[in-house]
């Protein structure tokens, strides 16, 4: 099966994307990954790519559709995969159709996860992050012993930048004007299945599951 994954930030995109690609036996395909990878390497397309990120430019959508290319036609991918992250606009959109038209093949289904935007701000402003470890807490779903103090290594807590309320609302303002649009293209394809994603991870994770079984997933 050959999905893409797509929803507003916290929606809980790359958890869900783990278990419904572990379930599908099929590889989760991120850009961020593609990227890492390609730039560790030094692919020639690494390389270009990480020439606009030093200089603090967006990689145009030319090389990031090469470098999905490049990952689609690996092995692991000809009996399906899930897109994490790509495409986030209607061209890019239009990009992959093309592109897997090239290789002879399709999208079987797009799942979008569905949650509001005051849940979206309560779930990723709740973040705190330790200062020594990492660990990444929250202060309503998975709360400290000790506000501000971290439980696995006793260091402080802070709040990131990008777990603020207006950075969180701008992301939002972002999503909405170059992803969210990305529903009515799929939508007037037929490809369209979208999921409830509040409530617990397991929960969204059984009605993701349902509905791919209704697409013969």
């Amino acid at each position: 099966m050959r999905l893409v994954l797509v929803g507003p930030p916290g929606a809980g995109k790359g958890t869900q994307a783990e278990f419904i690609a572990a379930h599908l036996s099929v590889p989760k395909i991120s850009t961020g990954d593609i990227f890492r990878a390609n730039v560790s390497q030094g692919t020639p397309l690494g390389v270009e790519a990480k020439r606009y990120m030093d200089a603090g430019k967006l990689v145009p959508d030319e090389v990031t559709i090469n470098m999905v290319r490049d990952r689609l036609a690996e092995p692991d991918a000809s009996e399906g995969f899930l897109l994490d992250g790509f495409p986030r606009t209607t061209p890019q959109a239009a990009a992959l159709d093309k592109l897997l038209a090239d290789l002879g093949t399709a999208l079987d289904l797009v799942l979008e996860l569905v949650v509001d935007d005051d849940e979206v701000i309560r779930r990723l402003s709740g973040r705190r992050t330790c200062r020594g470890c990492g660990k990444i807490w929250h202060v309503e779903f998975d709360a400290t012993t000790r506000e501000g103090v971290c439980d696995r290594c006793g260091a402080e807590l802070f709040q990131r930048d990008d777990d603020k309320p207006e950075t969180i609302a701008a992301r939002l303002r972002e999503y909405a004007e170059k992803t969210a649009p990305l529903v009515d293209y799929y939508g007037a394809q037929g490809k369209l299945v979208g999921i409830d994603a509040t409530g617990p991870v397991e929960d969204v994770t059984v009605r993701a599951i349902d509905a791919l079984r209704s697409y013969g997933g």
